[in-house]
């Protein structure tokens, strides 16, 4: 007979330490040369350590390069494969984390949030439908200031919380479960040093998804562009019929991409896109960096080779001008390993609808630290934390959605068990 952990809760405390957590700044830089890119992550991750050691977690540990590892053993006598549950630590550059002021907005019934640091910020009903499945619930927030630190603090509070109650209720049968906290995941580093053979796991979830109930086994497939154009440079003073700026060129790259197609604010669904996120330079060189996106991964080189091509019109104009193409894997899309061990998302399917919620797989218009786990090894779809808006002021998450999400994962753990 399977166990209902929904028997054995008698008080989470998933928002609790939610609160706590996004009060300390993880953000991560993109400019840093180092691992982590921010130091302070890591106090955060102390945190971590200490709680899971506190609760019986005997082998938490933080590692040089800001990873918390921590195994919580078997308590059955079934061989059950290795079940890895991982969420980040850090916060998005795009918004500050620093001083972030939780707020709990209790029994929300459908009215307008107004942030008071900031009353000019508001998180509108009509502009967040996800807000109508949230009536009676209570609503987190920041202060209007800040983000929140849902993406991921949210997965990092629920991973937490199902630690705690796996630890005080051996009644719920598991096999031998690995924790993961990650850094940098926003900028895209998040697994460049897991050590996969000490972690030890067989598959994984990551716990960054955003509405209850959904779990994802596909995400975008992405390279990254950097195109470097070499210009003539010359005294302005001087400068006619001899000066060649590539700062000029680089504008008319940008300005020559697709209007009405092939942008991130022209595409959704499976839709691929060409997008510059960042151009520097000057008259004598300049830079422009894309991401390339597109849930079909062949599809990325036809993105690229119109990318390339439109860059190659523009620079034949401007004779003495050169340029550099230069491509390189940032990651590719999880379903392609995914397909291949079913088992795991048809766990994770029932696992949300033993908790209560109709299941939703979804494909992610994104990435996840899973994607390239699951290309390093460790097969990993992502379920959903609760988390909504995220990266910005407007972002929010429910209480109830967070314990949803507790009792997701241990649900999860109780059916690869029982089907061992």
């Amino acid at each position: 007979m399977s166990f209902s952990p929904i028997n054995a809760i008698k008080n989470f405390q998933v928002a609790e330490r939610f609160m706590r957590y996004v009060q300390v700044d993880t953000e991560s830089d993109p400019n840093s040369t180092s691992f982590p890119s921010t130091e302070k992550q890591k106090n955060l991750s102390r945190i971590l350590v200490e709680e899971l050691l506190e609760i019986g977690v005997a082998d938490a540990h933080l590692d040089e390069y800001g990873y918390v590892y921590a195994t919580i053993p078997s308590n059955t006598d079934k061989q059950v494969p290795v079940i890895c549950f991982c969420s980040h630590v850090d916060t998005s550059p795009d918004c500050s984390g620093k001083n972030v002021k939780p707020l709990v907005h209790a029994d929300y019934q459908g009215q307008d949030l107004v942030l008071p640091d900031d009353p000019a910020v508001i998180i509108k009903f009509a502009e967040h439908p996800d807000l109508q499945n949230q009536i009676g619930h209570d609503i987190i927030t920041a202060s209007g200031t800040t983000l929140l630190g849902a993406d991921d603090k949210a997965g990092v509070a629920e991973i937490m919380d199902a630690a705690r109650i796996l630890m005080q209720h051996p009644e719920i049968k598991h096999g031998a479960i690995k924790i993961l906290f990650t850094p940098d995941e926003e900028i895209g580093q998040g697994v460049n040093h897991v050590d996969i053979k000490k972690l030890g796991a067989d598959f994984g979830y990551t716990m960054d998804g955003e509405k209850a109930g959904t779990i994802e086994d596909e995400t975008f497939s992405a390279d990254g562009v950097r195109v470097v154009i070499q210009g003539v440079s010359v005294h302005p003073g001087f400068a006619k019929g001899k000066l060649v700026s590539a700062l000029k060129i680089a504008a008319e790259v940008i300005q020559a991409l697709p209007k009405d197609r092939l942008s991130p604010e022209t595409t959704a669904k499976k839709e691929g896109f060409v997008h510059p996120n960042h151009i520097s330079g000057g008259v004598d060189k300049a830079e422009i960096d894309f991401i390339i996106r597109d849930h079909n991964t062949a599809k990325l080189t036809d993105h690229e080779n119109e990318l390339k091509s439109i860059v190659e019109q523009v620079v034949a104009q401007y004779p003495g001008a050169t340029f550099r193409f230069d491509v390189h894997e940032q990651y590719r899309n999880m379903k392609e390993v995914l397909d291949n061990y079913p088992q795991i998302m048809e766990i994770g399917l029932e696992a949300i609808q033993r908790v209560g919620l109709p299941a939703e797989r979804r494909s992610i218009r994104g990435g996840t630290d899973g994607s390239r786990l699951s290309f390093m090894g460790l097969p990993c779809p992502n379920v959903f934390a609760g988390g909504h808006a995220f990266h910005g002021k407007l972002e929010w998450v429910s209480r109830q959605d967070m314990e949803k999400a507790v009792l997701t994962i241990l649900h999860i753990v109780n059916i690869w068990e029982e089907r061992a």
